[in-house]
């Protein structure tokens, strides 16, 4: 049984500070410097879970992120109110005074889970076999809707979901680096001094709350005449007291992109709920090198039953015992193809525990780790291999025979224990160096993937190497290699970075010497278990050896077929421990080597993380925060009466004391067609598109030519997606020979911007070209009415207004109300217009001057809502409107923004389709009501005949409609079928309770179809 040493041991525990906890309801203690699991063990909870599949009892298997069985969820109270988070790993959850943890997977108890019966079922039928859900639940068809797929749907997930709100908050950090090394081992210590001693500016950190990783466990290891954990402590110490290093620990590196681009993970105060503060932070780092000194993971042995409770790592047995002062049985067996294994006999021999045996899966066992436990009169029994484990709660039994090519033969024999410790060798943890590129290689000696820069490693933009493995993660499982090897990889990459390094004088490294470990993929079993059934790979997917076979038998061949047909390595370990057995099991059974099947595909994170640290700050109203102009407080001040518009607050009208909306819009829009009237424009998309190739870029994405525009000049452009729809729309400004500043929809920036730099980078990347999204760096007024010239005039400007020297659609720069400014000769509104841009720091400033100095001419304020008025009475469409993703230009009469002369743009070979060139189609028109008080409602349909029998089949819908106080009657806009051949008819369209409205169809230009005031 798991129980407390007394003494001796737990060097991360402190004993003066207990702390109490609840497992399953049930009031737990523990001490400071514990996980849960190690507290769990400490009070003999070896039966801490279920399994997915088939809810077989589930122990504690590891001591850190491989962990596959210890799921748990977490809850605890908080200041800010009561927390849960479900599916956290109990290694890897320091315990806490007031923790709450529930174990998962079970109804309505832990011990007596109803969902057992799935275990008992697969004893008799395959009935949950590899790809069992591709072949079952098909008959009866009726069945799957109402029996199988709310069953399946209830079934499915991993732990219970929070039922209150997240109390937590959550931080984004962006840092910058020389040097990254990403683990706080010997070898990452060793690294991250190598570079620092260089000069460079050194980031290190580390996943678990200390530093040293096994170097903290492992009393057989000296290292300057010292033991391990003591030079350890050392070189925290000094790397503590250089100003050029920063160490953060609880801090995982979770993805490594390109060009030295690297997101990390910080736990903050996962081990303090009262503490203020963020919870977790998302470090987002840019280094000019980065280490990964990630270590190894130990690999399970694959034997019948090998998920029982007590079923252990070798390599986590002695972490428990050293590291929290916890032995995880009292009678164990050693089972392993390894040297490594024999410290755990030995650990457990020093922890008071009766070692039964070490069984040794090779045909001789030599070396001094093994004389050592020969010297304390523990058996070893080379050339033998497990058969099975019985029990439920703790192991009772095991048989072993001898083992000759992976089959056992000769007289079985039964040994009594409660703890099995497990160890199949190492895999160097190559995730993160898999993540951005770096190539890996079969080590046929240590049985391993390695990393392999020859074969291709990750690289900067200039072709230089930017990532590069160090020390365990490298393949050097020896200390000595491991340190030497690390200490290279911090030089190097500190002269990557820049600096000069001399070479480092490393410590005598003292530590038993290992002899090789043979490969041993499975024991077959005895019985029924003979075909590897319960032999399982996969724990937490109970993924077993046969699920392999059944695979590779039915024909997928490939590991990522493979992988997804049987489950392997897709639950939340990410296949940590899983995966090297796995890829074994398929390439004896293909009758291929394991370099042949090859790996499967790691990508970030390394291990789950929270979506609140994903999210950061953006919860609650900083979800999506109202973004706000310079002159919102204005604004407000004056009568806005706001609207969403995307992310913006903007003003739909300006009431004065005791005006309806609709007066206000009528107001502002007769002033602005008769005197002038000012919009804050500031929220309009800008977006700045410039290198040598910007005119090319554009002329793909826009449909009409931009290359063409001179400099001084603006161009309506229009944007379609690749099924040749219109996406956006906006006056494209040439602001020089390589630089364009485009305008988009006010709730289109982000999207627009996100499309560009979509095409930029994964189609047109060999062009010289670079976006930038600068809406916010500017704020624009538009200026529109008759007195606008004068207004601005009147303002103070440098700047010839004269239509001969600023005609329609041209820009220019200079100086206006004192403010330096960008002046567009743009409309939207179809009067004498101008949008004046400025620094929005200057933009409050501009439109108080505006405001003054238009005083005389009847200046006022105008909204969206009259904005919409005007460009409908123009006829100009609105992105959102006339556009509903089906609508392409020539729909909506814009065949003269196309462009017939460029051999190619984003949906021009779509828009030559059969559907998008047939008689018939939407067009846009205009409509005018006969009863011309009477308005249109928004989306109503148009008929052919409206006492048509139903169903009546439409014909079109309105796509805007206003009162306009300009004509003095209605108007709308309309897709209808055929619509250009339908001028001057009537159309009707039924709307609520039996009424009809009928509209003659006329052109959409309402308002000045010459366009003679715009060109004023």
């Amino acid at each position: 049984m798991a129980h407390r040493i007394a003494a001796g041991h737990g060097r991360l525990i402190d004993r003066s500070k207990p702390l109490k906890f609840h497992f399953d309801g049930e009031e737990l203690s523990g001490f400071e410097g514990d996980t849960l699991a190690s507290a769990l063990l400490a009070n003999g909870k070896v039966f801490v879970g279920r399994s997915f599949k088939y809810h077989r009892p589930r122990g504690i298997v590891a001591s850190g992120a491989e962990e596959p069985n210890a799921l748990m969820g977490i809850g605890a109270a908080t200041p800010a109110g009561p927390r849960f988070e479900p599916n956290q790993r109990a290694t890897t959850t320091e315990l806490f005074d007031g923790l709450q943890a529930i174990s998962q997977n079970h109804w309505p108890s832990l011990e007596r889970d109803v969902g057992a019966i799935n275990a008992a079922v697969a004893e008799v039928a395959p009935v949950f076999s590899a790809g069992f859900y591709y072949k079952t639940f098909l008959k009866p068809r009726i069945a799957w809707k109402h029996v199988f797929e709310p069953f399946i749907r209830q079934a499915a997930g991993l732990g219970k979901a929070p039922e209150s709100a997240d109390p937590d908050t959550y931080e984004h950090f962006h840092a910058f680096a020389d040097v990254l090394v990403i683990g706080g081992g010997l070898s990452g210590l060793q690294a991250a001094r190598s570079a620092a001693e260089a000069g460079a500016d050194v980031l290190i950190v580390e996943q678990t709350a200390h530093w040293g990783g096994r170097a903290l466990v492992e009393t057989d290891v000296e290292i300057g005449g010292r033991p391990a954990a003591e030079h350890v402590a050392a070189e925290v110490a000094a790397l503590q007291a250089m100003p050029n290093v920063r160490m953060r620990a609880r801090c995982m590196g979770a993805g490594l992109y390109d060009h030295g681009w690297a997101t990390l993970y910080e736990r903050v105060n996962d081990h303090r709920p009262e503490a203020e503060g963020p919870r977790h932070r998302l470090w987002k780092v840019r280094a000019k090198q980065i280490v990964v000194a990630s270590g190894a993971i130990e690999r399970p042995l694959t034997f019948a039953c090998n998920d029982r409770p007590g079923v252990m790592l070798a390599a986590a047995v002695r972490d428990y015992i050293r590291l929290w002062g916890v032995c995880p049985g009292r009678k164990a067996v050693v089972v392993a193809n390894n040297d490594d294994a024999y410290r755990t006999a030995i650990a457990l021999h020093e922890a008071g525990a009766q070692v039964r045996a070490v069984i040794d899966t090779r045909p001789r066992a030599d070396g001094a780790l093994p004389a050592r436990v020969r010297a304390l009169q523990i058996p070893v029994h080379e050339g033998h291999a497990i058969a099975a484990v019985e029990g439920v709660k703790a192991i009772e039994f095991i048989q072993h025979g001898r083992v000759a090519n992976n089959g056992l033969i000769g007289k079985t024999e039964r040994l009594g224990c409660d703890l099995v410790a497990m160890s199949g060798g190492w895999s160097p943890v190559v995730h993160l160096y898999s993540h951005c590129g770096g190539k890996l290689r079969w080590d046929d000696e240590q049985v391993m993937f390695r990393p392999a820069p020859e074969r291709g490693a990750p690289t900067g933009a200039a072709g230089e190497v930017t990532t590069r493995c160090a020390g365990t993660a490298n393949g050097h499982l020896a200390p000595s290699a491991a340190l030497e090897d690390a200490a290279v990889a911090g030089r190097a990459a500190a002269e990557a970075a820049g600096f000069a390094a001399a070479p480092v004088e490393l410590p005598t490294v003292s530590a038993p010497e290992e002899t090789p470990f043979r490969p041993h993929w499975m024991s077959p079993g005895l019985g029924k278990q003979r075909h590897g059934t319960k032999h399982f790979v996969d724990f937490q997917n109970d993924v077993t050896a046969a699920d392999v076979m059944l695979a590779a038998r039915e024909g997928y061949e490939s590991v990522e077929h493979t992988k997804r047909y049987t489950t392997l390595g897709m639950a939340t370990d990410q296949g940590k421990t899983s995966n090297i057995n796995g890829l074994a099991l398929l390439a004896e059974q293909l009758g291929v080597t394991i370099p042949e099947v090859g790996t499967t595909t790691f990508r970030p994170p390394y291990t789950p993380i929270s979506l609140g640290a994903i999210a950061g700050p953006a919860k609650g109203v900083l979800f999506k925060p109202v973004r706000q102009t310079m002159m919102h407080a204005w604004h407000r001040e004056n009568g806005a009466d706001f609207e969403p518009v995307g992310d913006w607050e903007r003003p739909y009208c300006y009431r004065k004391p005791g005006e309806s909306r609709e007066a206000a819009v009528r107001r502002e829009v007769l002033n602005a067609r008769s005197k002038v009237g000012l919009l804050d424009a500031s929220t309009l998309g800008k977006i700045l598109v410039k290198g040598p190739d910007a005119g090319r870029f554009l002329d793909r994405i826009y449909t009409n030519m931009m290359s063409t525009l001179k400099e001084g000049r603006c161009r309506y452009g229009l944007m379609c997606n690749e099924n040749g729809f219109l996406f956006d729309d906006g006056v494209v400004v040439r602001l020089g020979a390589d630089s364009f500043l485009c305008h988009t929809t006010t709730g289109g920036a982000e999207r627009v911007h996100g499309h560009l730099e979509e095409w930029l980078q994964t189609e047109w990347w060999d062009l010289d070209v670079h976006t930038l999204n600068i809406t916010e760096q500017w704020s624009q007024v538009a200026v529109a009415g008759p007195e606008a010239r004068n207004l601005i005039q009147a303002a103070g400007t440098d700047i010839d207004l004269s239509g001969e020297a600023l005609p329609f659609m041209s820009w220019t720069e200079g100086m206006i109300a004192g403010c330096p400014a960008r002046l567009f000769r743009i409309s939207f509104s179809g009067e004498l217009s101008y949008e004046i841009a400025v620094p929005a720091s200057h933009g409050l400033m501009l439109w108080h001057a505006l405001l003054e100095a238009g005083a005389e001419f009847g200046a006022m304020p105008y909204g969206t809502e009259a904005l919409h008025v005007m460009r409908a009475e123009k006829g100009f469409i609105m992105i959102g409107d006339e556009t509903d993703g089906t609508v392409t230009p020539q729909d909506l009469g814009l065949h003269w923004a196309v462009s017939k002369k460029k051999e190619d743009f984003i949906g021009k070979r779509a828009q030559v389709r059969v559907d998008l060139v047939r008689p018939g189609r939407k067009q846009l028109v205009g409509l005018l009501t006969e009863n011309p008080a009477e308005r249109l409602p928004d989306g109503a349909h148009a008929v052919e005949r409206p006492d048509a029998p139903k169903p009546n089949p439409t014909i079109g819908h309105v796509t805007s409609t206003y009162h306009s106080p300009t004509l003095g009657r209605s108007i709308a806009m309309a897709l209808i079928d055929g619509g250009a051949e339908r001028m001057g008819e009537v159309l009707s369209f039924p709307v609520a309770e039996g009424k009809v409205i009928r509209a003659e169809v006329v052109s959409p230009v309402f308002y000045d179809p010459e366009g003679e005031k715009l060109h004023a």
